[in-house]
């Protein structure tokens, strides 16, 4: 059968469901970017043209990549990468900082063209992999209920209409709550736009130095809380949510536009999985395979804030913090009950994926690496216990 094209499949859902993700990704981390590069010793024409590397680094990957395979493959940068550096960089001149990511770049390009990557994502089951996302995504959906409690009206009505607009337009029902918080927010002065400006900063060039030093001790980490925290979630996501994009080709592509763009600021590429799994999900269209659009649009949101640099970070402060957790949550319901279903639907896994979810749920962070990570060990160690135990019974 003949894959959906592009023009005929784009409907509304999939620009709310971009616009969603984009604002996500902008919110949640932007100011842990901004640390980074603050701690790397960047002016602000400087810590702008980093945001604008990564816009454009997230926007290229995100359209080409989903186009090219027909499904919503979503790129971002390293949230946990990002926190590392900010603790890691003081003291650190540019340009080995710069260095720091063109080696981080380089590893994950080796992982794509070696496969190694790919055969160790082979091993995990689907029932695994589902029970990660789910635990990666249960804290946004408890918070956006926790929101309640700050901003009782303006979520309580963004809630309602999810509900009202699930019976009456399940397709555009995030396109809904999405008009009626911000039509709230506005109407009672809740969206402050006082230091929200329009400027375009072009990225700036800074030439790498390497620092035997800093690469072991910043490059290497950063390489492996990478992999860990955001490719192996990121790869999670796209079996959890039924996708089977080759991953080699996907380390290749995201390691080569990391490696291109590390000059300019943009310390990683690599699979999303929050932001992705807006995305993905049923809300964006019953078919999957007429999902992709939805990454094509969060890619064009994310060229868009990359020709805007740091100015859009300034947009998106703006809106108030309940409104971006509730539609955050709201966003990922659908996700997050569908991978619960593909972890728990087979009886052989159930325990073991309960595990791996409860264990990435939990937020347990350890030696530097989060819960996702220890969450996809649990569940691959529980059942690994469970066939043995399974062989020596002789079932």
């Amino acid at each position: 059968m003949a894959e959906p094209s592009f023009w005929r499949t784009l409907n509304a859902s999939h620009i709310t469901a971009g616009f969603v993700a984009v604002l996500v990704g902008y919110t949640s981390s932007a100011v842990i970017i901004f640390q980074a590069a603050t701690a790397a010793g960047a002016t602000p024409r400087e810590i702008g043209g980093w945001l604008a590397a990564l816009g454009l680094a997230m926007g290229i990957t995100s359209i080409g990549l989903s186009l090219r395979y027909r499904q919503p493959i979503l790129t971002a940068w390293s949230t946990p990468g990002a926190a590392l550096l900010a603790v890691s960089l003081p003291g650190v001149p540019l340009s080995d900082a710069i260095g720091i990511f063109v080696l981080c770049a380089a590893l994950i390009l080796v992982c794509g063209i070696t496969g190694w990557f790919a055969k160790l994502m082979q091993i995990i089951p689907d029932a695994i992999a589902a029970a990660m996302l789910a635990g990666v995504l249960l804290r946004f959906g408890l918070e956006a209920f926790v929101s309640l409690e700050s901003e009782f009206t303006l979520v309580g009505l963004m809630l309602a209409s999810y509900l009202l607009a699930q019976r009456w337009l399940p397709r555009q029902r995030i396109l809904v709550v999405l008009l009626v918080g911000l039509a709230y927010a506005g109407a009672c002065g809740k969206i402050d736009t006082e230091e929200a400006h329009f400027a375009v900063i072009a990225p700036t060039l800074v030439w790498p130095t390497f620092s035997v030093s800093s690469l072991i001790g910043i490059g290497i980490p950063l390489f492996v809380v990478t992999m860990a925290s955001q490719n192996a979630p990121g790869v999670a996501t796209l079996r959890g949510a039924g996708f089977d994009a080759p991953i080699s080709p996907l380390m290749i592509w995201t390691g080569l536009t990391a490696l291109l763009l590390a000059p300019f600021g943009a310390y990683t590429v690599c699979l999303a999985a929050i932001t992705a799994a807006i995305c993905m999900g049923p809300d964006v269209d019953p078919d999957p395979r007429k999902r992709y659009p939805a990454a094509v649009c969060a890619g064009g949101f994310y060229l868009l804030a990359g020709i805007f640099g740091g100015s859009i970070g300034t947009l998106f402060d703006a809106l108030p913090d309940a409104f971006v957790i509730a539609i955050a949550g709201l966003a990922l319901l659908p996700t997050i009950g569908t991978s619960l279903y593909r972890a728990l639907d087979a009886e052989s896994h159930r325990e073991p994926a309960l595990i791996a979810f409860l264990v990435t749920g939990s937020g347990v962070t350890l030696f530097g690496v989060g819960s996702a990570f220890w969450g996809l060990v649990a569940g691959m160690l529980a059942l690994g216990v469970a066939r043995l135990r399974l062989s020596s019974s002789g079932q």
